[in-house]
């Protein structure tokens, strides 16, 4: 498919991607989906996001073939790749303060089975990676995304993917504010969102209930 064509149609599949994730996330489908599958929502929610970002990364190996790969310097090579690491190192970081098993979705299965009231929400955290910018797993992902750019595919999934991330954390900035009020406006107002650029923050004073400083 000639390269036009290629882009139109991966970023299609990219927006059904986004709008599907974003209305299975709304309020309404939610609450819907929640009392149908019970502690299985989350766990399903994300094994239907996961068969969904794999079909459309399909979509964009079958529309991009036979593209060829970029002919990179290989300084250029080089700093990609230590950018696409520096991206997972961070995602890791991140993903150290997190309860995977609540961010998975067998967390709350687990607390169904063993009789617990369930949980849904952790605590706001403020160490690690947040005290540097508010989005430390949206920012791993576009250091992921850019670091790996080699060819065409590479290229429109890097832009399509950073497009999502920047329109998902629109959302999360929203859904936290609901969740922690006043403790994430003024945690917000101090630590940016994805860039450093303020470099370690000072965060021992956000010692407001249901934030989390360790």
């Amino acid at each position: 498919m000639d390269g036009a064509a290629a882009h139109l149609a991966y970023g299609a599949a990219w927006a059904s991607f986004g709008l599907g994730h974003s209305w299975l996330a709304g309020r309404g489908p939610k609450a819907r989906l929640a009392r149908l599958l019970g502690p299985f929502y989350r766990l399903a929610y994300n094994g239907f996001a996961v068969a969904h970002i794999g079909a459309v990364y399909l979509a964009g190996l079958w529309l991009f073939a036979g593209h060829g790969t970029w002919a990179l310097p290989p300084a250029l090579a080089t700093a990609g790749l230590a950018v696409h690491l520096l991206g997972w190192v961070l995602m890791l970081w991140g993903l150290r303060g997190y309860d995977l098993g609540l961010l998975a979705g067998t967390g709350q299965v687990r607390q169904a089975r063993a009789g617990l009231p369930p949980v849904e929400d952790e605590p706001l955290r403020l160490d690690g990676p947040h005290r540097y910018v508010r989005h430390p797993l949206y920012a791993g992902g576009v250091l992921i995304l850019v670091g790996r750019v080699h060819d065409d595919l590479s290229a429109a999934t890097a832009v399509f993917g950073c497009l999502y991330l920047w329109i998902g954390t629109l959302f999360e900035e929203r859904r936290l504010l609901r969740l922690y009020g006043d403790a994430y406006a003024r945690y917000r107002a101090r630590v940016p969102a994805v860039l450093p650029w303020r470099g370690r923050v000072d965060l021992g004073d956000l010692s407001d209930r249901g934030a989390a400083n360790v």
